[in-house]
């Protein structure tokens, strides 16, 4: 197989892979976020509801998340009398943005938890209010303890993105099974060598990222809690 064929035609999907990807990596931050605050929180029946989805995204396979998306959102909506507007792109967005929610929030919770309790008294003593003590004080440190598994989180989620195939997106690894149907099977092993090395390609990018903001994290956190220390209580 000529690989000066090959590589671009694979190329060719990866924008919307790509975008797959970053729409769910978008909407899952911000589930995560919310889905947290009330996990933390406790917040009567709200609370329990978070939980069960918490418990549904990192329970059950991510394929079958897509596939009770794609066949699901078009029957809830029709219970409304709405239009089908799900085709298997806006499925895949939606349904790894679930998963991606449910994982990390598993992530956020724990560093929120690990931040020191003093800290916070330390930020109540200095009248900070909540949102001022969650962006000065609780949430660059959590944010710090928990790059490592978002890291993680944002791997995992570039493996999956390759599972919208079976719902009929056209990314990236639905192009290399048209390419190698066309041509017979005859290049399987060629195919999946160049998918590896882009995947690979991908997940390096996406490590060195999240290497460098542990760096910068790291001493964003250490000099804030020294400046918090070195106040003068009020």
């Amino acid at each position: 197989m000529d690989l000066a064929v090959l590589v671009p035609e694979l190329i060719s999907a990866l924008p919307l892979t790509l975008f797959i990807m970053f729409v769910a990596m978008a909407a899952g931050f911000v589930l995560a976020f919310i889905t947290t605050f009330f996990r933390i929180c406790r917040v009567p029946v709200i609370s329990q509801l978070a939980d069960l989805y918490v418990s549904y995204a990192r329970s059950v396979p991510v394929v079958l998340q897509l596939f009770v998306v794609y066949y699901g959102l078009p029957v809830f909506v029709a219970q409304f009398g709405l239009p089908d507007i799900f085709d298997a792109n806006l499925a895949a967005m939606v349904g790894l943005s679930l998963y991606h929610g449910g994982y990390l929030s598993e992530v956020m919770r724990p560093a929120y938890l690990a931040v020191e309790r003093g800290q916070h008294e330390a930020a109540d003593s200095l009248g900070y209010g909540f949102f001022r003590k969650l962006t000065r004080v609780a949430g660059p440190q959590a944010a710090h303890i928990a790059l490592p598994g978002y890291g993680n989180s944002i791997i995992y989620l570039i493996h999956n993105v390759a599972l919208v195939m079976y719902i009929g997106a056209a990314d990236v690894m639905a192009t290399a099974h048209l390419v190698m149907e066309r041509d017979y099977n005859q290049y399987q092993f060629e195919t999946y060598l160049v998918l590896a090395v882009l995947y690979s390609a991908l997940c390096l990018v996406a490590w060195a990222i999240i290497r460098l903001l542990e760096r910068r994290s790291g001493r964003y956190t250490q000099q804030g809690a020294r400046r918090l220390k070195l106040a003068p209580s009020v």
